[in-house]
């Protein structure tokens, strides 16, 4: 130990390598030596100072100071950071990806999203879960994994009943009966029009047979149609699928009754009856009868949950356990679902019934997204016509664009309320976020085009000839600030992949922005610090390389999102 040799073995996991919040304090800070020391038997300024003597050994490193009570800040060669521009210049829409054939690949994820019930159009509350997926499944394979994107077709139980019910009498109507207004309890939205139409056309005899059979047929019409409308009302927002999961599959092939025998095997069933949940508000799954149950409690869960009802039916709990179960069975072992915020009781149930059927090997992680707010100059939206009840997903598309609708939904962490104003989403202004990020890379490209009619060849401005300048030349502290930003972009996408927060790469988006923006500013005050300058070609394209390097990550990142660049703006 003597010589600044540390033990092998050390568990390296939790330290951080990251720039500092005061940019004073160098390009990088280490909370190493605090995390090592105790394993190590040193102080932490002690090891600090070992870490510190090898660090300030590199070549690549100018500076290394040791402060408070063991953080090392490390100070780096100016070149290490332009350099980073030709970096990205040179792999373009590849920079910042991990490619799943390398040794840091992730692992194979099954993401759960959307899974709304299908009795009629998505709602906004919808596109929010629909966004928060579909980006988290495209930053968890930009940062190397095997992404499946899943929907649970939720199309057994009594709200498809009530689907059948309102599709006949929509039949009804297309029979020419004057059906009055649309009695409660049933979906009244206009939508269902068209399934009335065609079970009127297909089943001109089906008012005459049994009700039974009336809704059997009513159903197999109504949920196509509907899963057809909500794959269309998805498309519009570019939200796609890989798997779409029946939960009635389930149940006529036998898995929820194969997951109940797997629990019984376990020890895990017993017969009982459930206290009553403390506050008086009662879940629709309690019944003060001897039930069949799980007993989750064992797995981290407040109570025990019941599986079966005393009247043999299956509680929502069950499928949703055989849902999982088939998730694990193909062979995902890392399981994400988002859910909408009515949902986030069921957590802890749901993590304790993964663990309890794959024996601890398989993990449930949850996001919840909370509530979104549609407001016009800042007053509520009323309901729509279309759906009978709330706004639907694909109106505010229609509106606005799926780019606006898209980025908004990441201006927030999933479990903070969100704001939606539509009079805000369509001002080209700064106080709209997506103008705003898309306005920074449409004025890159503008530079870059207009330095052909400066005099530069299309050679020069090429990525290959840009890839080739003097970057040494950019020195002000505004564009190495910059160059910092675009550097990380990488470290953005792993952080958050790993906290599965893709609001993180909205948030990113508007720092790299609003930097290019305060860089453009300067240059109206200062003509010196302008793009291009007549008589100093050398710094123009240097300066044109950082304007490249801002397009392409501000483009890589929206493209992250789902939302399309934009080279002009008019």
């Amino acid at each position: 130990m003597a010589s600044g040799d540390l033990p092998d073995g050390l568990d390296l996991t939790r330290l951080t390598l990251e720039p500092p919040r005061d940019a004073s304090h160098g390009d990088l800070a280490s909370n190493a030596a605090m995390v090592l020391a105790k394993p190590a038997g040193l102080k932490p300024r002690d090891l600090a100072q070992i870490l510190a003597d090898r660090l300030s050994a590199d070549e690549d490193v100018t500076g290394v100071e040791i402060a408070g009570p063991g953080f090392i800040n490390i100070t780096l060669k100016s070149d290490i950071w332009t350099n980073m521009v030709k970096l990205i210049i040179k792999y373009g829409g590849g920079f910042g990806m991990v490619s799943q054939s390398t040794e840091q690949a992730g692992e194979k994820v099954n993401l759960e999203y959307v899974s709304a019930n299908p009795t009629g159009p998505m709602h906004v509350g919808h596109a929010r879960g629909a966004v928060v997926g579909d980006v988290l499944a495209r930053l968890l394979s930009a940062a190397g994994n095997d992404v499946t994107k899943e929907y649970y077709i939720n199309d057994a139980g009594g709200q498809v009943t009530v689907l059948a019910k309102s599709a006949i009498l929509r039949m009804r109507e297309a029979l020419g009966e004057d059906i009055g207004a649309i009695p409660e309890g049933l979906y009244p939205g206009d939508y269902l029009v068209p399934v009335g139409q065609k079970l009127a056309k297909d089943n001109p005899d089906l008012l005459d047979k049994p009700e039974a059979e009336q809704i059997l047929v009513a159903k197999q019409a109504a949920l196509p149609m509907m899963m057809d409308m909500i794959r269309n009302d998805l498309a519009a927002l570019g939200v796609e699928h890989d798997v779409f999961l029946s939960e009635q599959s389930l149940h006529d092939s036998g898995a929820v009754h194969e997951v109940l025998e797997l629990l019984k095997n376990k020890g895990l069933v017993y017969e009982g009856t459930l206290e009553p949940p403390k506050g008086g508000n009662l879940p629709e799954d309690w019944e003060p009868s001897e039930q069949t149950l799980f007993r989750s409690s064992q797995f981290g869960d407040d109570s025990d949950r019941a599986l079966m009802k005393s009247d043999g039916s299956w509680t929502y709990f069950a499928p949703d356990i055989a849902c999982h179960y088939n998730k694990y069975q193909r062979g995902f072992s890392r399981m994400i679902d988002v859910w909408g915020a009515d949902h986030a009781g069921y957590i802890k149930r749901m993590s304790s019934a993964v663990t309890a059927i794959s024996d601890n090997a398989a993990k449930l992680e949850v996001k919840v997204c909370q509530m979104v707010k549609l407001q016009r100059d800042g007053q509520p939206v009323k309901m729509s016509k279309r759906s009978g009840e709330f706004i639907t997903l694909r109106e505010v598309v229609d509106e606005v664009g799926r780019d606006a609708v898209r980025f908004i939904m990441l201006t927030r962490k999933n479990d903070a309320p969100l704001d939606f104003d539509f009079s805000l989403v369509k001002q080209q202004s700064r106080d709209n976020p997506v103008f705003y990020v898309q306005y920074a890379h449409a004025r890159c490209c503008s530079v870059l085009r207009n330095s052909l009619e400066a005099g530069f060849s299309s050679d020069q401005v090429s990525d290959l000839g840009l890839g080739e300048v003097d970057l040494s030349l950019l020195t002000h502290e505004a564009e190495t600030a910059l160059i910092k930003q675009l550097a990380s972009y990488p470290r953005i996408i792993l952080a958050a992949a790993d906290a599965l927060e893709p609001h993180r790469l909205a948030f990113f988006c508007q720092e790299v922005a609003a930097s290019f923006h305060s860089i453009w500013n300067l240059g109206k005050d200062n003509a010196e610090l302008r793009f291009i300058l007549e008589d100093k070609p050398e710094l123009s394209l240097a300066r044109l390389a950082l304007l490249r390097a801002t397009a392409i990550v501000i483009a890589n990142c929206l493209e992250l999102i789902g939302v399309e660049p934009q080279a002009e703006m008019r």
